[in-house]
């Protein structure tokens, strides 16, 4: 595995390490890690169960991943310039495009740690458990794939050259930790959350893109990925609440996100 990736897990990880035992302590008196582990087992054989709904989702991410992948060299070439040209390979701000993700945790444990609240840990496990299985799930992706970045290669198509390009990881675990985090909690913020989770989720995106570490494509399948991953572990927490949706239009399908608003 790359320096560039383990430095960009390792902010996560230290965060799980130091709020994990508290996290933990609240939420084993209201599910217990009987029910992590039941979540991480239901998440990772969850293609057993899809419908045709879902697999229609999956069908129309590959398409808009491939349709982003058309304009991954027009993309890098835009951001491409000056330091960001050299071709070195070496990701210097990993740590730092992981924190705003972090910082989202972090706050929602240290606000609960203040207020007392026994929800708002529920919440912080809600959001480690999102960036635990995005994250995992992206680790063993781009191994698989062994994607080469776009500042180690001018080419969008060096797969299987033990890259750890594709998806991006980090766009998969701000896009979990995000979205669960504009979708959590009751109403009386949710505008501030979803400027905060949402904004956290796309910046992220962006810059990974703008440092010219990750392909226009790669950033798209980790924000779908991150995606899925929030939209099971809400699922979980509060029902069958979000979905997505296909309506057929004149020229195609428009896909369509729904949440159950507080």
């Amino acid at each position: 595995m790359h320096k560039t990736v383990q430095s960009g897990v390792a902010a996560f990880a230290y965060l799980c390490a130091a709020i994990l035992p508290t996290t933990m302590s609240h939420a084993a008196d209201s599910s217990g890690i009987r029910t992590a582990l039941d979540d991480a087992g239901q998440y990772f054989t969850a293609p057993l169960r899809w419908d045709l709904e879902d697999w229609t989702y999956f069908g129309v991410t590959l398409a808009t991943v491939a349709a982003a992948h058309e304009f991954d060299s027009n993309v890098r070439s835009h951001f491409a310039t000056g330091s960001n040209a050299v071709l070195n390979g070496k990701d210097k701000n990993s740590v730092r495009d992981a924190l705003p993700a972090v910082a989202l945790i972090a706050g929602t444990w240290a606000a609960a740690g203040y207020l007392g609240d026994s929800a708002g840990y529920g919440e912080t496990w809600r959001l480690l458990e999102a960036g635990v299985l995005s994250t995992v799930t992206g680790e063993v992706l781009t191994l698989a794939g062994g994607r080469e970045r776009p500042d180690a290669t001018t080419s969008p198509n060096q797969w299987r050259k033990s890259g750890d390009s594709f998806p991006s990881v980090h766009a998969s675990a701000a896009f979990a930790i995000g979205m669960t985090f504009a979708e959590s909690g009751n109403d009386e913020y949710r505008w501030i959350r979803r400027i905060l989770g949402y904004g956290v989720a796309g910046g992220t995106a962006y810059v990974r893109v703008k440092n010219n570490v990750h392909w226009l494509s790669d950033t798209v399948a980790g924000a779908a990925l991150g995606i899925a991953t929030a939209r099971f572990v809400l699922n979980r927490e509060n029902g069958s609440h979000a979905e997505i949706g296909f309506q057929p239009q004149k020229d195609g399908w428009m896909l369509t996100y729904n949440v159950l608003l507080h």
